[in-house]
């Protein structure tokens, strides 16, 4: 295989990935509920809380950055923070009890009942992002997961589980950040444009 067919290939991965996702109506729905909810957050004045490990913490905080600035409309800043942004934050809370508690830990200390987090994980399994899930579960926080594969221990545990249906970790993490930027679109149209 030459250099352009594997080029070709990959960019046909990806798109069977997304039409996938295109074609699954339930999925469709639930990318729409979890938008509606997150806009009804920012509506009664509550935040945005993300959280992800590597590429899904980059993810998170592109998200975030998405809300706070702007994605497509010119309008006020909406409140958003990605947990894995503040370093002193997380090497204290790794250091000081352990790594799996980094995001739990600031759910705690960051949310209020009413906010919205979105928790990424490609697996569902990150034992990080469970453990955020269930302390905002606690806390009476709305919990919307970016998975993949078949959901993992995430799935069950969260309000609005949108799976992208695949086993293959970048094709994952591609069709999250197009279902971050479909959900930053779908919050500003309800919020400031067409969608009011």
């Amino acid at each position: 295989m030459n250099i352009n067919e594997i080029i070709k290939s990959q960019i046909s991965d990806s798109v069977d990935v997304k039409n996938k996702i295109y074609e699954d109506e339930v999925l469709l729905n639930t990318i729409a509920d979890a938008s509606d909810k997150i806009t009804e957050c920012y509506k009664n004045g509550h935040m945005l809380l993300l959280c992800g490990n590597g590429g899904s913490a980059g993810d998170a905080q592109h998200i975030a950055g998405e809300m706070v600035a702007r994605f497509r409309i010119e309008r006020k800043a909406l409140s958003a923070l990605a947990f894995n942004t503040n370093s002193s934050v997380v090497t204290a809370i790794g250091n000081d009890y352990e790594y799996n508690k980094i995001f739990e830990r600031q759910v705690e200390a960051f949310g209020h009942k009413g906010d919205v987090l979105i928790a990424i994980s490609t697996s569902g399994n990150s034992e990080s992002v469970v453990r955020a899930i269930n302390k905002a579960k606690e806390m009476g926080i709305t919990t919307v997961s970016l998975l993949g594969k078949n959901g993992g221990d995430c799935k069950d545990i969260s309000d609005y589980a949108i799976v992208v249906p695949s086993d293959d970790t970048a094709r994952i993490q591609e069709s999250h950040i197009m279902i971050g930027h479909i959900i930053c679109d779908l919050v500003e149209r309800s919020m400031f444009g067409d969608l009011q």
